[in-house]
């Protein structure tokens, strides 16, 4: 194999994601693996939390927590608690934990109990009761378990994306990547078509055999340069705007991450060690900026405060192919959806995994091009389906904006028939396996949101007295007692910074 020299146009997270999982899979192989970004451009850094999968980005770096966590500000995240989401079914709040290992004792439990429930009898459905993570965040334990602890933990992390992008930048080159600050005005392309360099603002010309673009949402290459269209979510996903700020963080920090409802979207809350971050990400066709930032301000306390917010746009959608000719797109331009699941690193991690995959198993080449194009699509379509839900299943009645949501019909046909079968009360779990999207979402995600959401049907008069699993299996002291092997949230965090 000759040299192969591949150039990512962008730096930023995604970038960096790119190029160290990229150096530590060929870093044996003849390829050269350049970076190349503007210096003046920062992290739009919308969402600062994550899913489970960074911790597994970490492990394979080979990437000790106490090594990264600290220089990025970062904490334990176990799951995500969801406010006022659904106040007509009487549910204030509910929780999403990381699904563990130890879960797979009580899962079954909580799925039979939220079947119970569909067919009206009064059975213990709340999600965050049958699961280890769950108990962690209701009672503020981290999810670092002692070495005799015989089960795996599945957990995120809060982090300040500004410096996870500038470690993973230090890290890459330490590895071997080429970083080159030149900002890049455009691309010249083979007669074919193909991107052959790019031309920088200073006359310097870069060729490249591969590129990979990281523009953001400009999308310079791919789309500027390549013409791939955009397909759009806004039929579904009506937010494309929000206003963030930085707020003092204090001694108690929380291990989720707050996503609570407003007037016209919703409010994040993400903890770090240092600060708290907050966003409200909102649809600027219902509400306008100067009205979403004061509504922001009030529902913080800071009114009064000299603290600056900053307005961000959103294109949520994404890229009709991900791979085209000799370009990939990773990151913004790829593809966009609101912060609601923390799903944006998540999408960027899996995308450049299989990229990685099919290119070597395709020998280097584009042979298994669309194999991976359709990967992307059905990625980015199936966690599209699943922030849909959370609208279109919302009980608020306080502006048009939640009204329409609820009455929103363009859903596509994977979720129209997943609520179809759960409000039929049919089996979901096999729904989900007969549209193999449990790579997705699984099952037990799909109960924690419907169940969370109280989707369920006027109890019935008569009520047997028995059938409740989470009661006669005992699942609260199992639960209760598992917890007992973890520490404070607060513990975890000072070890980090002492080990």
């Amino acid at each position: 194999m000759s040299m192969l020299n591949i150039i990512i146009a962008g730096g930023g997270t995604a970038g960096w994601m790119a190029a160290n999982l990229m150096i530590k899979k060929w870093a044996s192989l003849p390829v050269k693996i350049t970076l190349v970004e503007s210096p003046d451009i920062g992290t739009i850094g919308v969402g600062e939390g994550s899913t489970p999968s960074l911790k597994r980005f970490f492990e394979m770096l080979e990437v000790p927590e106490k090594d990264w966590m600290p220089a990025c500000n970062a904490t334990y995240k176990v799951g995500i608690k969801f406010n006022g989401w659904s106040p007509e079914s009487g549910i204030e709040s509910y929780r999403h934990p990381f699904i563990s290992q130890t879960d797979v004792f009580t899962q079954r439990a909580f799925e039979v109990n939220c079947r119970t429930r569909r067919h009206g009898l009064d059975t213990h459905t709340v999600p965050e009761d049958f699961l280890i993570n769950g108990a962690l965040a209701k009672n503020n334990l981290g999810p670092i378990t002692p070495d005799n602890f015989p089960f795996k933990m599945e957990y995120g992390y809060h982090f300040d994306s500004a410096l996870l992008g500038n470690y993973l930048q230090k890290l890459a080159c330490q590895r071997g990547v080429q970083h080159v600050c030149k900002r890049i005005l455009t691309a010249k392309q083979h007669q074919d078509g193909r991107i052959q360099s790019l031309m920088c603002e200073d006359g310097t010309e870069l060729a490249g055999d591969f590129f990979v673009d990281c523009t953001g949402f400009k999308s310079l290459l791919l789309q500027e340069t390549l013409n791939v269209p955009f397909n759009s979510y806004q039929d579904c996903l009506f937010n494309d705007a929000a206003v963030a700020v930085q707020t003092p963080g204090s001694e108690d920090i929380a291990n989720e991450t707050e996503a609570t409802a407003l007037s016209h979207g919703w409010c994040w809350r993400i903890p770090l060690q240092n600060r708290v971050g907050n966003g409200y990400v909102y649809s600027s066709k219902h509400l306008n900026q100067h009205d979403a930032e004061q509504e922001f301000r009030i529902h913080l306390g800071i009114q009064d405060s000299d603290l600056t917010c900053r307005h961000l746009k959103m294109k949520v959608g994404q890229v009709a192919r991900h791979w085209e000719k000799n370009c990939l797109a990773i990151g913004l331009l790829q593809g966009f959806m609101e912060p609601l699941e923390a799903t944006a690193l998540h999408l960027v991690q899996i995308c450049i995994e299989m990229f990685i995959i099919k290119f070597e198993e395709g020998q280097f080449s584009e042979q298994f091009q669309a194999q991976f194009n359709r990967f992307a699509r059905d990625r980015f379509d199936g966690v599209r389906d699943y922030i849909v839900a959370h609208y279109k299943l919302n009980t608020r009645t306080d502006s048009e904006y939640w009204q329409q949501n609820r009455e929103n019909q363009q859903l596509s046909p994977s979720l129209v028939r997943l609520l179809d079968v759960w409000f039929k009360r049919g089996e979901i779990s096999k729904e989900i396996q007969r549209q193999d999207i449990a790579k997705h979402w699984d099952n037990i995600s799909w109960h924690c949101l419907l169940s969370g959401y109280g989707a369920y049907p006027a109890l019935a008069p008569n009520q047997p007295g028995k059938g409740d699993l989470y009661l006669e299996q005992h699942i609260e002291q199992y639960v209760q007692g598992c917890a007992l092997n973890f520490k404070p949230h607060h513990d975890n965090l000072v070890a980090l910074r002492h080990d």
